[in-house]
C-alpha cells in the first residue's frame, strides 16, 4: 500500500469528536421536543379559555329588572339591612382586635400601653377637668420590688413642669429626701439628736383672702383639734366629753400668756387651771395632761416642746417630712406623722394655693392612727374643693382590710379611702392576695390573674370603668435617683 492509500483511507474525525457531535445533536432533539410540548400546551389553554368565554357568552343571565311576568324574582323595594351602633366594650366580642382609644396626649407622660402599643399619658386634674373621672385621688399598691415607688416619684417629679407642687406629710423611710432636694425643695428631717423641731401650735400659712376673724377662728379650731388628736394617739382611746373640755380651757388660757403658745403651757394648764375655773378640771384632765406629758418631759421631748426652728413653705416645689430617724418609735412616729399633717394643712387646703399632689407613703402605718385616718379622710373628701390629688402608697389589700376590726369606724374610713379614689394602680400581687385585692378594688377575674405575673414596672390601671395594662418608663437618671435598693445593689 502506498503513501496516498493510507493518507486516504486515515479518518478525517476522530471518534472523541464524533461522540460530541451526537451529543450535540440528541440535546437539540430534545429541546426541540420540549419547545413543541409547551406550545401544545400553550394552545390547548388558549382553546379552553376561549370555549369558557363563549359558554359565557352564550348563557342567559337575569336582567336587573328582574324575569317578566308574575314569577319576575323581583323584590317589592330595596333591600335594606337595619344599622346597629354599640359601644368598642361590646362590639370586641365581634372585633377581639380593637383596642382601648387610651386616655389622650395630655398629662404626664408614664409608659406605654402594652395592649394597643401606644404611649400612656395621665394626669388626674386634667381627667377631672374633662369629666373623665369625679375624684382625683389615687391608690397605688404592690409587692416590694414592684415598682411602685418608682411609680409614684416619676409622677410627681415630672408634675412639676406643669406647675404642680408636692408635699410629703411623713416620709418614715426617707426615700423621698434626696428627690425634694433634687428639685431645689425643702426636706425637714426630725429625730432625736437633731436640731429641727416643730411647734404642733404655730398658727401655720395664712391663706389669702381670710379676714382676721376667719383666720384666728381657723388656727384655733385646727389647735383645739390637734391637741385632741395627740392627747388621743397618746392614750390610745377616744376622749371623753370633760376632757375635750380640759383642753379647750387650757388652749384659752395659754393663749392669754402668749400670741404663739407651745405645747409645755398648755400641759401646765390642763394639769395645773387656773385658779378661777373650775376646780373640777384638773381631776377631768389629768389624763390627758399626763398623756401629753410625754411629748414635753418623757421619752418623746425635744421635738414639740418649743418654738419651731423650721418653716413650711408653700411656693417650694416639694417639702418632705423625713422621720427616718424615728422609725424605731411607733408612738413618736404616730405623734410626728400626726403634728405634720396638721401642720401642713393650712397651706394644703389653701384654694388658691394651685393644684398640689400629696403622697401617703406606707399606708399602713398611718391608718393604724385615727385621728390621723380622721384628717386623710377629710383631706380625700375635699380634694376636689381645694385643688389636691392624694397619693396613697401601701404593699397590699390586706394592709387596709387589717384597719380596726370589722364592722367598726376605722375599717369603714379606709374602704372610703378607697371609693373616693377612681384611680387604682396594682403592681404585682402574691397569689394567696387575689381575691381580697379583687374585691376591695373591683377587679374581674380576669384582671386578677394578670396580677401574679407582672414584670416590674408593669402595672394594672383602673380608671373608673376603663383597664389599661402600662408598663412605666424611666430615664437612666430617673432610674439611679429612684433606686430604693442601693444598699443592696452596691458593692
Amino acid at each position: 500500500m502506498t503513501v496516498g492509500d493510507r493518507l486516504h483511507t486515515t479518518p478525517l474525525i476522530s471518534p472523541g469528536q464524533e461522540r460530541r457531535r451526537d451529543r450535540k445533536a440528541r440535546e437539540r432533539a430534545a429541546q426541540r421536543i420540549k419547545y413543541q410540548e409547551v406550545a401544545a400546551r400553550n394552545l390547548a389553554d388558549m382553546e379552553r379559555r376561549r370555549q369558557v368565554r363563549a359558554e359565557a357568552r352564550a348563557t342567559q343571565i337575569l336582567p336587573r329588572a328582574g324575569e317578566p311576568g308574575p314569577a319576575s324574582l323581583q323584590q317589592p323595594r330595596a333591600l335594606r339591612i337595619p344599622q346597629h351602633q354599640d359601644t368598642s366594650a361590646a362590639l370586641q366580642g365581634l372585633y377581639p382586635w380593637l383596642a382601648e382609644g387610651g386616655l389622650g396626649a395630655s398629662g404626664v407622660y408614664i409608659g406605654q400601653d402594652l395592649y394597643s402599643g401606644s404611649a400612656f399619658s395621665y394626669d388626674p386634674f386634667e381627667l377631672y377637668a374633662r369629666g373623665v373621672i369625679s375624684a382625683p385621688n389615687v391608690v397605688i399598691s404592690g409587692i416590694v420590688g414592684s415598682g411602685k415607688s418608682s411609680l409614684a416619684k416619676s409622677f410627681y417629679t415630672r408634675s412639676l413642669a406643669f406647675g404642680r407642687r408636692v408635699y410629703v406629710p411623713g416620709d418614715p423611710k426617707g426615700e423621698h429626701s434626696p428627690i425634694a432636694r433634687m428639685v431645689g425643695g425643702k426636706v425637714i428631717q426630725l429625730g432625736h439628736g437633731l436640731s429641727s423641731r416643730l411647734n404642733p401650735l404655730d398658727p401655720g400659712y395664712r391663706p389669702k383672702g381670710l379676714s382676721d376673724e376667719e383666720y384666728l377662728a381657723q388656727v384655733t379650731a385646727r389647735r383645739r383639734d390637734l391637741v385632741g388628736a395627740l392627747a388621743e394617739t397618746m392614750l390610745g382611746r377616744s376622749l371623753s366629753p370633760v376632757e375635750h373640755t380640759a383642753i379647750d380651757v387650757a388652749l384659752r388660757a395659754a393663749l392669754s400668756l402668749s400670741s404663739v403658745p407651745v405645747l409645755p403651757q398648755v400641759v401646765d394648764l390642763i394639769l395645773k387651771p387656773d385658779a378661777r375655773d373650775d376646780p373640777r378640771l384638773a381631776e377631768d384632765g389629768r389624763m390627758v395632761g399626763h398623756g401629753l406629758q410625754r411629748l414635753v418631759g418623757g421619752d418623746l421631748q425635744g421635738l414639740f416642746d418649743g418654738p419651731s426652728t423650721e418653716t413650711f413653705d408653700p411656693s417650694a416645689p416639694m417639702v418632705s417630712l423625713d422621720l427616718s430617724r424615728v422609725t424605731e418609735s411607733s408612738a413618736l412616729m404616730s405623734v410626728l406623722m400626726t403634728c405634720a399633717s396638721a401642720w401642713m394643712e393650712a397651706a394644703l387646703l389653701d384654694p388658691e394655693g394651685g393644684r398640689r399632689v400629696v403622697v401617703y407613703d406606707e399606708a399602713w402605718r398611718l391608718m393604724s392612727v385615727p385621728s390621723l385616718l380622721r384628717r386623710m379622710d377629710s383631706h380625700w373628701r375635699l380634694a376636689r374643693s381645694y385643688g389636691i390629688a392624694n397619693m396613697l402608697l401601701f404593699h397590699k389589700a390586706s394592709d387596709l382590710h387589717n384597719v380596726g376590726d370589722a364592722g367598726s369606724a376605722m375599717r369603714a374610713l379606709a374602704s372610703s379611702l378607697l371609693a373616693n379614689a377612681e384611680t387604682t394602680i396594682t403592681y404585682r400581687q402574691s397569689a394567696d392576695q387575689l381575691h381580697l385585692t379583687g374585691e376591695m378594688l373591683g377587679l374581674t377575674r380576669t384582671e386578677q390573674d394578670l396580677l401574679p405575673g407582672l414584670s416590674t414596672g408593669q402595672g394594672l390601671w383602673k380608671i373608673k370603668n376603663r383597664s389599661f395594662l402600662i408598663q412605666a418608663q424611666l430615664h437612666a437618671e430617673e432610674f439611679s435617683a429612684f433606686q430604693t435598693d442601693t444598699r443592696l445593689t452596691e458593692g
